[in-house]
C-alpha cells in the first residue's frame, strides 16, 4: 500500500474516531472510558508479544517503547476512569473507602 493510501485511511479513522467521541453523552464517559482501558490492555500484551519475538536491535527498542507507552497509557486511563467514578461517590461512601 502506498503512502498515500496509508495516510488517507489514517486521516478517515481520526475523523470517525473524532465525530464517534463528540457524540458520546457526558453520562456514558465513564463506561467508554473503561472499555478502552480493556483496549490498551489487548495493546500492551500485543507489544509484549511483539517485543518477544522482534530481532534486531532498532526492532527492539520501537516495540520497548511501544509497551512503555502502553502501559502509560493503561495506568493513566484507569487513574482518569477512578476520578470520575469519585466524582459519583457520596460523602458516606467516600468515608467508608478511606
Amino acid at each position: 500500500m502506498s503512502l498515500i493510501a496509508e495516510l488517507y485511511i489514517f486521516v478517515l479513522a481520526v475523523l470517525a474516531g473524532f465525530q464517534v467521541i463528540a457524540k458520546v453523552p457526558s453520562i456514558l464517559h465513564t463506561p467508554l472510558m473503561s472499555a478502552t482501558n480493556a483496549i490498551h490492555g489487548i495493546i500492551l500484551i500485543g507489544a509484549l508479544a511483539a517485543a518477544f519475538a522482534v530481532h534486531g536491535t532498532a526492532s527492539l527498542v520501537i516495540a520497548l517503547l511501544a509497551v512503555f507507552f502502553s502501559s502509560i497509557n493503561l495506568v493513566g486511563g484507569f487513574v482518569v476512569t477512578d476520578r470520575i467514578l469519585a466524582m459519583f461517590r457520596s460523602e458516606q461512601e467516600a468515608g467508608r473507602s478511606s
